[in-house]
């Protein structure tokens, strides 16, 4: 089952996949170094066949949620010690 992101969120990469290919109206293949293991991106769209689309700094790319975890972590309220 792949991951669910929501549109806006930042996530990671943690594998780098043999090619990325172009969010573009016609997407291209590209060499797998165009993105780096640790580089953060923002999710643009969801693609079919369980890609997404995500900014990165050189541009956007599609990416299966294999190869992406979520960076927004939920806010949790500070507990208080106050009684």
């Amino acid at each position: 089952m792949s991951k669910e992101f929501a549109i806006g969120s930042k996530v990671r990469v943690v594998a780098i996949p043999p090619y990325v290919k172009t969010a573009d109206p016609m997407p291209m293949l590209r060499p797998p170094d165009v993105i780096h293991l640790g580089e953060e991106g923002i999710v643009i769209d969801r693609r079919p066949g369980g890609y997404w689309g995500i900014r990165f700094a050189k541009g956007a790319f599609l990416l299966d949620s294999q190869y992406i975890e979520s960076t927004d972590t939920p806010s949790i309220a500070p507990e208080s010690d106050q009684e």
